[in-house]
């Protein structure tokens, strides 16, 4: 074992096999993915020793770890768009703003008194402490399902307060480096390094978006040229002002986020590529940083600042954000308790730790392990207890009874008017923007872009959804967008249209697994098949079965002309119209099909002549 761990690169390779473990882990068990990360760095560092990133990296760890929280809080800026902050209602703007102005003056006093941190560290721990994220928030949602309001501002907090967060906590350090020259210049220091952080990150942000958006730089370099030219910025805006960096590259990513007719969405695919490797291995490294006796060391003072976090300074930010919400006392409590933390607060508190020890300051050390400290209490806590907590105060969401749709073509904003018409929730996503903008047109609600993306996963609200149906043309994606789901909503919770391609050879069939999922309404029932039948005038139609007028009498009457959609039960339930699954239909079912126009009648030669006389 000991070759192995004095080799760096076997090392660095563990890490990454570790870090990935720990995300599969995690999407199994349907956790958000920092806990098992977690306590695989403590395992490998303070309990076992296998790994010592301090021996590892040496020297280079502080401009890794720097250089790994740029592109972060790069990253997290270029989803800050600030119609968002108005976009989303009044109480999301409010928790973003007062509400973490509030949490920062709660957080530091009790840092300050109750462990005797410096003031200085106090406020930075403080205004670290202010940031949610929805790494964490996204995977509790899913399982607590509170209702669409209480869901809707916890996801855009955690978004929006991400960059706004680590903003705060990135100009609290910086005037804590100005301070260190006590008698003259540290004004004029913080000065510097706010205009350079702001001037040169909208002077940089401007330049690459306009790069970008007049097409000057060839598609397959986009992604590269962001994530050099934005280290660039970040280096020379160290260089001109010390520790400006930071602030640079976070302004740089909300005024590319900003900017009129620049699409950032194939960068944040690239994002999601580059921080489930980069995030990972950084949280692993940072929880092997961390010295058991220091967590001990915090006594019971550290309990004392998490309480006053948790049951003050969040329940004071939600109430006095609420004034014109129009939420109800339920909902504002329901929002009261669920603030977890997550990896940009791990990330820049470690960063931040390894500065302030630099620099001397008393009780440094106590930075890391007490934003873990929050960090790991938030998610336990919240995970472990917020569904109970939903459904004493009577907030989740009625059972998932809406659909997701995959594909806007016009079969299915057909579809899904007919159950919006039936007071069922229905989405429609689609990566073709023309079969969005059509959908938006009869005010169906959309997602534009790849339904299973991280963009999606973080602002998509799936709390109503309970089945998602593929009727799109793209049989690459179809099977990822049905995977996918199934995982994330449980099985038989995806149906997809038949695959004429099945017939063919047999390297064309598709897998016997993803077959069964393709039942949807009939064998015949192709993507090509149903946009035939709309073009040439078929349409929807319920029938409600009576006594006097049963399925039998619907069958005599429409014949073939008839695909049945689905039906509707005397309850309302929906029951989806599948090859496998016949349902019993009587007196007060609707039966939904797409009933095709009748053919023309074409008269005989001897009625012509009839007529005629």
């Amino acid at each position: 074992m000991e070759p192995f761990l004095s080799n760096p690169m076997a090392v660095l390779v563990m890490v990454g096999i570790v870090s990935i473990a720990c995300q599969f882990a995690a999407f199994k068990l349907r956790l958000p993915a920092i806990l098992p990360l977690l306590l695989a760095g403590l395992l490998l560092g303070p309990i076992t020793g296998v790994l010592d990133p301090d021996a590892l990296f040496g020297d280079l760890l502080f401009p890794l770890v720097s250089l790994a929280v740029a592109i972060i809080l790069f990253e997290g800026a270029l989803t800050l768009k600030l119609s968002d902050l108005a976009g989303h209602g009044s109480m999301v703007r409010n928790l973003c703003t007062l509400g973490a102005l509030v949490t920062w003056l709660i957080a530091t006093p009790a840092a300050y008194y109750v462990l005797g941190m410096p003031l200085q560290l106090a406020a930075l721990f403080g205004a670290i402490v202010t940031v949610t994220g929805p790494t964490v928030i996204v995977p509790m949602l899913r399982t607590v399902r509170p209702n669409a309001r209480i869901s809707n501002i916890l996801r855009w907090e955690g978004i929006v307060i991400d960059p706004i967060g680590a903003l705060l906590a990135v100009l609290v350090y910086e005037y804590i480096v100005a301070a260190q020259n006590p008698f003259e210049h540290s004004l004029i220091l913080l000065l510097k390094v706010v205009l350079i952080g702001f001037g040169l990150g909208a002077m940089m942000g401007h330049f690459l978006g306009t790069l970008l958006r007049n097409n000057w730089v060839p598609h397959y370099l986009r992604n590269t040229a962001v994530l050099t030219l934005m280290l660039g910025a970040y280096a020379a805006s160290d260089l001109m002002a010390h520790e400006s960096g930071l602030l640079t590259v976070t302004v740089m990513g909300i005024w590319m986020a900003n900017m009129k007719g620049l699409d950032v969405d194939d960068i944040l695919e690239f994002k999601e590529t580059l921080s489930v490797l980069l995030i990972s291995a950084l949280f692993i490294l940072l929880a092997a940083r961390l010295e058991l006796f220091t967590l001990a060391q915090l006594g019971w003072g550290a309990l004392l600042v998490l309480g006053a976090i948790l049951y003050i300074a969040r329940p004071l930010s939600v109430f006095l954000s609420a004034p014109g919400s129009g939420l109800n006392w339920r909902e504002l409590a329901m929002l009261s308790w669920i603030a977890p933390r997550g990896i940009v607060a791990a990330a820049v508190s470690a960063l931040f730790a390894l500065k302030m020890e630099s620099f001397g300051l008393p009780k440094s050390e106590l930075l890391v392990p007490m934003v873990f400290l929050v960090i790991i209490a938030t998610v336990v806590i919240q995970s472990l207890t917020s569904k109970t907590v939903a459904k004493l105060l009577d907030v989740r969401a009625p059972y998932p009874n809406g659909f997701l749709i995959f594909g806007g073509g016009r079969f299915a904003r057909l579809l899904a008017k007919d159950l919006m018409d039936k007071g069922v929730p229905v989405r429609i996503a689609d990566t073709n923007w023309d079969a969005i903008r059509e959908a938006r047109m009869a005010n169906i609600p959309t997602y534009y872009g790849n339904p299973i993306s991280e963009h999606a996963s973080l602002t998509m609200d799936l709390s109503s959804t309970g089945k998602v149906l593929v009727l799109s043309p793209y049989r690459q994606l179809n099977p990822l967008v049905a995977y996918h789901f199934e995982h994330v909503l449980g099985d038989g919770s995806v149906l997809g249209l038949s695959d004429s391609a099945q017939e063919g050879r047999a390297s064309h069939k598709v897998s016997e697994e993803y077959a069964k999922k393709l039942e949807l309404f009939s064998e015949n029932a192709t993507y090509g098949r149903l946009a035939s039948l709309v073009a040439k005038g078929a349409t929807i139609r319920t029938t409600r079965l009576t006594d006097e007028f049963t399925i039998d009498d619907y069958k005599e009457t429409y014949g073939n002309r008839a695909t049945r959609l689905y039906a509707v039960d005397p309850r309302g339930k929906i029951h989806i119209n599948t090859v496998s699954h016949e349902f019993e239909l009587g007196a007060d079912w609707q039966v939904v099909s797409l009933i095709a126009p009748e053919a023309p009648q074409v008269p005989s030669s001897g009625a012509e002549v009839s007529a005629a006389g």
